[in-house]
């Protein structure tokens, strides 16, 4: 019976340890082929202004492109990463490139975010 038992407890562990650990975008398919889309189906962008692991977008900008908020307990992996943003919240990036919304997007599959200012881009798998 306890054998039984302690399988079950690591199976159940294993499960929670992989469910912790799911990439925090998806990958969909959209009118310019493969993007990362968050939880909602919204499509993520990247900001050609942006170095490896940091974000300068804030203020107006950030109101515009909201971040890709990354919990306090966010675990990278998979080539998903967490920045740290000056205001002290988190941001997942994929690749060292942070991720972004687009406020002008209104519905799962708009893509309206890309190429704007020669600068967003669509985030891509």
């Amino acid at each position: 019976m306890l054998k039984k038992l302690s399988l079950a407890a690591a199976v159940l562990l294993a499960c929670a340890s992989s469910m912790a650990f799911a990439d925090p975008a998806k990958v969909a398919l959209s009118a310019k082929g493969r993007v990362l889309v968050d939880s909602q189906g919204m499509t993520l962008y990247t900001f050609a202004k942006d170095t490896a692991g940091k974000s300068v977008c804030s203020g107006q900008c950030l109101a515009n492109w909201p971040a890709f908020s990354a919990p306090a307990t966010a675990k990278e992996a998979d080539g998903y990463t967490v920045i740290n943003r000056d205001d002290g919240s988190k941001q997942w990036a994929y690749k060292g490139q942070a991720l972004y919304t687009w406020v002008k997007d209104s519905k799962p599959g708009d893509i309206t975010g890309d190429g704007i200012g020669g600068n967003w881009n669509l985030a891509r798998p």
